[in-house]
């Protein structure tokens, strides 16, 4: 597909454009002084430590997992309601870890991505083959910002009704991957037809519709199948607990709302994780740098919101190899290291509120 038929493509592929006409947008070409300096100052930044790793993943799952458990057996809805708050930021943050598996070298953190989908990816329905093999499209010069990105919907130039259903559709999810792994997988070993839908359709967690994913090499597609089975068979031993009164319905019914609101969180960190301003033409790498969103100290709230190195985002695109917790060492030597003038200060913004204040300033035609 050529650069020219990118953008009608994706105007027609993605629902909710508004039809008006807009001016050109610039062409961003790249910042190249930038782009050595991030480099250059990056250079001693990129060993994953596995303590790290670890250790904030299972304490992050440990915290979770007893919130849970404290939001189910609590005497008063008081105390439920405050674990429940507990448990939906631990396993958010948690959960994100599933963009770091789709990042770091696995023999840098050994048996990481096992561990954490046997501790947090299957128990919470998001193995990480849902991610891996589709976030690294997100992240191809060529391809973030177009229609094959699978990460990426012109938000900012859709009708006003597109986020407040971006979010509601959120809320959803828990309910979808439990019908994706207790019925669909199941029902897929019968049907071949049923199963490359599945595959191309409801194995990846993207936010653009008309993304197809394409089928695993066949050293990955073992992997694939491996979690895909644990996570069915954890999915349907949960539905058959509870179909047999194992699991009290309340008690099922506190773990899902908790899940749609780890999902909530992250689909409204998502809003502001980038400007949503590209109409799908290839962007340079400073384009897609500047499109996207830092939220650094002193702002506070960020580490909630968007944990495990996520506050860095747009930094992340620019060193997509660096492990989440140099990203912040990072931003600090880069930030000295520009003239004012850099663009690499354009990208940064004071919080959550203002960033979604623009956004839906932009869906209604203001800018």
């Amino acid at each position: 597909m050529t650069t020219s038929s990118i953008s009608a493509d994706t105007r027609s592929a993605f629902v909710g454009v508004r039809a008006t006409a807009r001016a050109p947008r610039p062409v961003i070409v790249d910042d190249k002084a930038l782009l050595r300096t991030a480099a250059e100052i990056s250079r001693d930044l990129h060993s994953a430590k596995p303590a790290i790793y670890w250790g904030d993943t299972i304490a992050s799952a440990l915290v979770g997992y007893a919130a849970l458990a404290g939001a189910i057996l609590a005497p008063s809805t008081g105390w439920a309601l405050a674990a429940a708050v507990v448990a939906v930021f631990a396993l958010y943050r948690a959960g994100s870890f599933i963009h770091e598996v789709s990042h770091i070298k696995h023999a840098a953190v050994p048996g990481f991505r096992l561990g954490w989908n046997l501790l947090v990816g299957i128990p919470l329905l998001i193995p990480s083959f849902m991610y891996e093999g589709v976030h690294n499209l997100h992240h191809a010069k060529t391809r973030y910002g177009t229609v094959d990105d699978p990460e990426y919907l012109p938000l900012a130039l859709m009708k006003p009704w597109s986020v407040p259903l971006f979010v509601v559709t959120a809320a959803l999810g828990p309910i979808a991957l439990l019908f994706r792994f207790a019925v669909l997988s199941p029902l897929s070993l019968a049907i071949p037809g049923l199963r490359r839908t599945i595959a191309a359709r409801f194995s990846a967690l993207a936010i653009n519709p008309a993304f197809r994913r394409r089928d695993a090499t066949s050293d990955y597609r073992k992997l694939w199948v491996r979690l895909e089975v644990a996570t069915s068979l954890w999915a349907i031993t949960l539905v058959a607990l509870v179909a047999t009164g194992v699991v009290p319905l309340r008690a099922f019914a506190i773990f899902l709302a908790i899940l749609s609101a780890t999902m909530v969180l992250n689909q409204v960190r998502t809003l502001v994780a980038h400007l949503w301003e590209n109409e799908g033409e290839a962007m340079s790498v400073t384009a897609q740098y500047l499109d996207s969103v830092n939220v650094p100290p002193p702002a506070l709230l960020p580490a909630l919101w968007a944990p495990v190195g996520l506050r860095y985002h747009a930094l992340h695109h620019l060193l997509p190899g660096l492990p989440y917790h140099a990203l912040g060492e990072a931003h600090r030597r880069l930030s000295a290291a520009v003239e004012a003038g850099s663009p690499y200060h354009k990208a940064s913004y004071d919080g959550l509120p203002g960033l979604l204040h623009r956004l839906v300033r932009s869906t209604l035609g203001q800018r």
